[in-house]
């Protein structure tokens, strides 16, 4: 039996020429990758025939095969990243911020509350003509927008508030309602 070192780097060279192989280039295509990738696990299904290596052959065939459809797309799709580093980071710079703004280490209910907004202002602040770009809006869209918005909001308040006191809330439903019916 080889020593473990051995075992584990004899192990480790498919997983290098994948990454080798899957490492974007200005000439690749999906369609090369995808060849190239197919010739790669074919490869290893004939090179890897140890019953040590079964398990690993059979864990990379069903992973690569649970993502193939999407594997190869950001080859042909400029703005698709290759991985979901950035938006990672992205995530981890706006909750560090919020925890900045607020000094708060939970930032659920900022993320449920405000949700896509913050993604879009993030992003809006970092654009080049944005008064512009806001002035070109017209007012009945911005209304409904806000409307919508302040619809979305409202549910949150209104979760909090049966949250904190169901009886006072649901309390105050029923004179509100008595109040529309008489």
């Amino acid at each position: 039996m080889l020593p473990v070192y051995e075992k584990i780097a004899r192990l480790r060279k498919p997983l290098e020429y994948i990454t080798n192989l899957l490492e974007p280039e200005i000439d690749k295509t999906s369609e090369t990758v995808r060849w190239e990738m197919t010739a790669l696990l074919e490869w290893l299904k004939q090179t890897y025939t140890n019953p040590d290596d079964a398990e690993m052959v059979d864990n990379l065939l069903r992973y690569t095969k649970g993502f193939w459809n999407g594997l190869f797309t950001c080859y042909d799709e400029y703005h698709l990243p290759r991985t979901n580093n950035d938006l990672e980071q992205f995530f981890r710079q706006t909750k560090a911020d919020h925890r900045r703004i607020t000094g708060l280490r939970n930032w659920n209910s900022y993320i449920q509350r405000n949700g896509e907004m913050i993604v879009l202002i993030k992003d809006a602040l970092r654009q080049e003509h944005m008064e512009h770009r806001l002035r070109s809006v017209d007012y009945v869209a911005y209304k409904n927008c806000e409307l919508n918005w302040r619809s979305r909001l409202n549910e949150h308040v209104d979760r909090r508030r049966f949250n904190r006191d169901p009886e006072a809330y649901l309390t105050a439903l029923e004179h509100e309602w008595e109040k529309m019916n008489c």
